[in-house]
């Protein structure tokens, strides 16, 4: 058993029998007729009260008959008064004993029972056997466990996130727990850890930057609106931060803000070429990112424009999980010739337009424009609460809309749920 396991259940019987003592403690008082200042008080003004029926008698204010009458009630009081202080039996050392015993028992009893506390346990010995590994790794004092600590690979993340949780105000253990889960390839889990990180220091460039580009990668190369302001707010605090420039260009152009995407390569060109030194390598990576983004923007040109719709009825059943898929394939099935997923978070006031084009090819050979010569094609569009590219019961869908050869535009409805 673990110092810790030893330490609770010595403290949990500690306190049950200090619980039983409270209970108990009543009964250990004595009760002695001397003690009982009630019965004192009650003694004395039946003598007072006889003190003055004999006054009143030898005044002649009283008869006989009326004195003794009241002397015998007087008395009849006292004897009841005195009868109720004996009649409450004192508690035996025996009963004393037995709830001594059942309490602490009764109490242990009640919290093995009431659920399963074997993952608590585990828990306690994790941090007893690596708890200090963890804390070492999570301020940097080692920057790899030993290889013993690493036999039970489970027992020491969860001793590092209780490590990190007990010490939430330190941004570095977060910074240090978001790596520990991106080796693990737990992309959700290192972003929360950095997002926390970067709320308690957000001044911090580092942890700033270090944040953006995980939420780059986890999105899929696109900057959702949190990610996207940490980037200005990098930019605005250092104008030339060049990784900054260059996330925002990558993120503009994922989405589609190609004029945008281009200003910010110039912006980093002018920096990049203003510095001493032989910059001409990352100046031809820059002209080769420009070429290919005005590539991707004369395919956009191209492409169709597809305006989706949530009826309100499934707009209200729609959580932060759900991704949208919108797609364009042939009639005739088939894999798509474009298609996107975005977040269902995209969506505004029940609607989003959606551009699909060559850039979202599946496969080189397959695109939209030589889908839109030899083929007919549909527009689908789909809201997946699993996320997977298959449909499945349950998703919201909408009727696929067929695609002129010379339109550009569609409009869809989700407004089904698929069976």
């Amino acid at each position: 058993m673990t110092p810790t396991l030893w330490l609770f259940f010595t403290l949990c019987a500690a306190m049950a029998v200090l619980v039983s003592l409270v209970v108990i403690y009543p009964w250990m008082k004595g009760r002695a007729v001397n003690d009982n200042r009630l019965m004192a008080v009650n003694v004395e003004a039946f003598h007072n009260r006889i003190a003055e029926l004999d006054a009143d008698k030898a005044a002649g204010v009283i008869d006989e008959a009326y004195y003794a009458a009241q002397s015998t009630e007087l008395k009849r009081q006292l004897i009841a008064a005195q009868t109720h202080a004996k009649s409450h039996a004192p508690v035996g050392a025996k009963s004393r004993l037995i709830v001594l015993i059942w309490i602490p028992l009764l109490a242990a009893l009640a919290y093995l029972t009431t659920s399963d506390r074997t993952p608590v346990f585990t828990l306690w010995a994790a941090q007893d056997e690596v708890g200090q590994v963890a804390d070492d790794l999570l301020t940097g004092k080692i920057d790899t466990p030993p290889e013993w600590a690493t036999k039970d690979s489970s027992a020491l993340i969860s001793a590092m996130q209780t490590n990190v949780h007990a010490n939430a105000y330190d941004a570095n253990r977060w910074m240090r727990l978001s790596e520990l889960f991106g080796a693990l390839d737990a992309k959700p889990q290192a972003l929360e850890a950095l997002s926390r990180a970067h709320r308690l220091e957000p001044d911090n460039i580092e942890i700033a930057m270090t944040y953006a580009q995980t939420s780059f990668f986890v999105n899929n190369g696109a900057l959702d609106a949190t990610a996207r302001e940490v980037v200005l707010g990098i930019l605005q605090a250092v104008p030339d931060h060049e990784g900054a420039q260059m996330m925002m260009a990558m993120g503009e152009t994922r989405a589609g803000n190609f004029t945008n995407a281009k200003a910010w390569v110039h912006k980093l060109r002018s920096s990049v070429a203003a510095k001493s030194g032989d910059r001409s390598e990352a100046l031809t990576s820059l002209d080769a990112l420009l070429a290919n983004i005005e590539s991707q923007e004369a395919k956009a040109a191209q492409g169709v424009q597809v305006q989706v719709t949530v009826s309100d009825s499934l707009l209200m059943q729609l959580t932060e999980s759900d991704v949208l898929f919108v797609s364009i394939s042939s009639a005739n099935g088939g894999a798509p010739y474009a298609v996107k997923r975005l977040p269902v978070n995209q969506i505004k006031g029940g609607q989003i337009v959606v551009t699909l084009s060559d850039n979202d090819a599946m496969m080189p050979t397959r695109t939209l424009s030589g889908g839109r010569e030899s083929d007919s094609l549909v527009v689908n569009a789909r809201i997946s609460h699993s996320g997977g590219a298959v449909s499945e019961s349950g998703d919201f869908a909408a009727n696929p809309a067929p695609l002129a050869k010379t339109s550009n535009s569609v409009s869809l409805t989700i407004s089904q749920i698929v069976p």
